[in-house]
């Protein structure tokens, strides 16, 4: 997937519990990507209309920089969901995070929704991906409208669904990461890996990042202040990674037309177009500031 103009980094990608409003203040000064807004698993039945407030007041303050500001809403089989909606929608979060999508025509009446809430153009869907049968189906769910920018890998309730455990290296789970991965670079959407639940476990958390950048995603999607470093590092362009793109560029743009190698290695365009990649990552990173 080639880089446009609006292209946004999405290393660390932080839920936050709409219901703590000390957790919603905090988070205006971590230094996350984006912010996942929660309505839905972090919040109780009896806080889930206080939280929405939470949500929508946090959204419209202006005090979260350069942050991508999403909203969680309820899932469309729950009580909250139409309100939750209407209440995103009228606030213009960057995006609307919904969970459990399955189908094409589920994301189609979601920016239905959307449109008839009066939702900004601006604000875009994000789709959850949750299920044995979405991950079957994640390409026609990531097909099914340009509004839908970015699809949100659920592992916790894959692992659910699946039958299997947690484990280390998440073989059991490979098939999916790769199938949702192929999905998204199919349509050409962004694609945040799952959370990793044993927030002491610093080792086993970066194994888990690096496999997410080896994997193809764009970043992860995390549960605690702590994780969002080892996220950001993980997924930006390393320095050495940076400095061969620029020299690679140089040489080709020297080529004049001939044979062109690299260290050694011969230069073609795809190489070019990866090169070209990792530099506007970077770019884009240090804008954020």
């Amino acid at each position: 997937m080639s880089i446009d103009a609006t292209f946004r980094p999405r290393r660390s990608v932080l839920y936050m519990p709409s219901s703590n409003e000390r957790a919603l203040e905090k988070a205006k000064t971590i230094p996350a990507d984006a912010l996942i807004l929660d309505l839905e698993d972090a919040v109780a039945p009896d806080a889930k209309a206080s939280a929405r407030e939470n949500a929508v007041a946090a959204v419209a303050s202006g005090e979260y920089g350069a942050k991508e500001l999403t909203i969680r809403i309820n899932g469309a089989d729950t009580e909250w969901h139409a309100d939750d909606l209407r209440a995103a929608a009228a606030v213009g979060p960057d995006a609307i995070v919904v969970p459990k999508v399955n189908s094409a025509s589920a994301v189609q009446s979601l920016v239905a929704s959307l449109q008839a809430a009066g939702a900004p153009e601006k604000t875009k869907l994000w789709a959850m991906i949750e299920s044995p049968y979405a991950i079957l189906h994640a390409e026609e769910i990531a097909a099914a409208s340009d509004r839908l920018t970015v699809l949100v890998l659920g592992t916790n309730d894959l692992v659910k669904e699946l039958f299997i455990d947690h484990v280390p290296g998440r073989e059991p789970l490979m098939t999916s990461l790769q199938l949702a991965v192929l999905a998204a670079r199919a349509t050409g959407k962004a694609i945040l890996d799952g959370v990793y639940n044993d927030v002491k476990n610093e080792e086993g958390y970066a194994a888990e990042v690096l496999q997410g950048v080896q994997y193809g995603f764009d970043g992860k999607t995390l549960i605690h202040p702590a994780q969002v470093p080892g996220a950001n590092s993980g997924f930006a362009p390393s320095e050495e990674a940076v400095a061969s793109a620029e020299g690679l560029i140089e040489a080709w743009n020297s080529g004049n037309g001939g044979v062109v190698t690299y260290n050694g290695k011969m230069v073609e365009s795809l190489h070019v177009e990866s090169a070209r990649r990792t530099l506007a990552i970077a770019r884009a990173i240090a804008d954020l500031g």
